[in-house]
């Protein structure tokens, strides 16, 4: 195991660890992840990773993972906070390749799929707690914050990796497109015509449709789904977080 100790923090290689906005990946694809959980699991995947930051303590103890990593970069953890620009709870980060999306043709027969959602924290959540129940696809808008960015990464603890993921364009189009292959699409809002969630006969092949989180599924996009679910709810709560409700419905799905 070579490292390359770090001792200019100028060096043009290590900027794209300073430049953490997601802008500053469009142009090669790629991604910056932290810490040990998120970046291990990386390492154990097939995902092409450019290198590695990280301190002389993280190398000790998880050399058998970076074998196949050419650049390994070695800081001190202050010089890390230096460049990155603030304190860090970690001590290593890892610059890699987004893996390319999978074809919608070529998902699995259950598919976790997101309307309009704007948080980088559900997009994470959401990703954890599909790999965590065996939702193995993941179908996302493209205007959407991308799941490889560095806070749904950190927030899913890197199990996004785990997913095949699609990013679509329009809801309308990728609906039809995957009712004609089979699947029954369900969307998840609390409407007049929702069918209770233990109440529901759950097709073979399934796509559980999550809506904004403040304003659900349109009429629109409802009227397109097969059926509309809902989770039974204390009379006082008027909703749950659209991560939760998702977990409770894949959950649901998956045990049928």
């Amino acid at each position: 195991m070579k490292l390359t100790k770090v001792t200019d923090l100028n060096t043009p290689e290590l900027q794209i660890y300073q430049q953490m906005r997601e802008n500053a990946f469009s142009v090669d694809n790629s991604f910056v992840a932290d810490s040990p959980k998120v970046v291990n699991l990386i390492l154990q995947s097939d995902i092409v990773v450019n290198s590695v930051l990280a301190t002389s303590e993280y190398y000790e103890e998880f050399a058998h993972l970076l074998s196949d990593v050419a650049t390994l970069y070695v800081a001190e953890k202050k010089l890390m906070e230096q460049l990155v620009g603030h304190k860090i709870h970690h001590n290593c980060m890892l610059h890699g390749v987004r893996p390319k999306a999978t074809p919608l043709s070529e998902l699995d027969d259950h598919i976790i799929m997101l309307d309009e959602i704007t948080s980088t924290e559900n997009i994470g959540s959401i990703a954890r707690s599909s790999a965590g129940v065996g939702v193995g696809s993941y179908l996302l808008p493209s205007r959407a914050p991308h799941p490889y960015s560095r806070r749904a990464l950190r927030v899913s603890m890197g199990y996004v990796s785990k997913l095949k993921y699609h990013v679509y364009d329009d809801i309308y189009t990728t609906i039809k497109t995957l009712q004609s292959s089979g699947y029954k699409v369900y969307g998840a809002e609390l409407s007049e015509n929702s069918i209770p969630l233990y109440d529901v006969k759950v097709a073979q092949k399934w796509v559980v449709l999550m809506g904004h989180e403040g304003k659900g599924l349109s009429k629109e996009v409802q009227e397109a789904c097969d059926e509309i679910v809902s989770i039974e709810m204390s009379e006082s709560v008027k909703s749950f977080n659209v991560a939760v409700a998702s977990a409770i419905i894949m959950h649901r799905f998956k045990n049928v």
